[in-house]
């Protein structure tokens, strides 16, 4: 498996739209996505215009696919003009839960 985690500081005055055409990039990922496996966005409750985003893929070739769909062209569109800078990402692999336990969950994670 492959993850990443990615911190986004955001204008505050887009906070709003910036939070709900990524909750539409999301779930499209993970509905639309054979490859990934999770996608989480977080919210710094320190600082309320900083995101963070933990994604796992069956690896980076899926995570380049992930790149190159129109659902994320489509997010980063809408939302290059709503940060404060570029994002930061950081590539990790994942341990826990296993690559099987993660292919498990897959088919739950459609509906929440």
């Amino acid at each position: 498996m492959y993850s990443i985690f990615v911190t986004i500081n955001v204008k505050p005055e887009h906070m709003e739209a910036f939070a709900k055409a990524t909750l539409v990039e999301a779930q499209g990922t993970v509905r639309g996505e054979p490859g990934c496996f999770q996608f989480h966005m977080l919210k710094d409750p320190n600082k309320p215009s900083r995101f963070y985003f933990f994604e796992i893929f069956q690896d980076e070739a899926a995570y380049q696919v992930h790149r190159e769909t129109e659902n994320f062209k489509t997010w980063r569109h809408t939302v290059n003009h709503m940060m404060e800078g570029s994002p930061e990402r950081i590539e990790m692999e994942t341990v826990f839960p296993s690559d099987g336990g993660l292919h498990k969950q897959k088919p739950g994670l459609l509906n929440w």
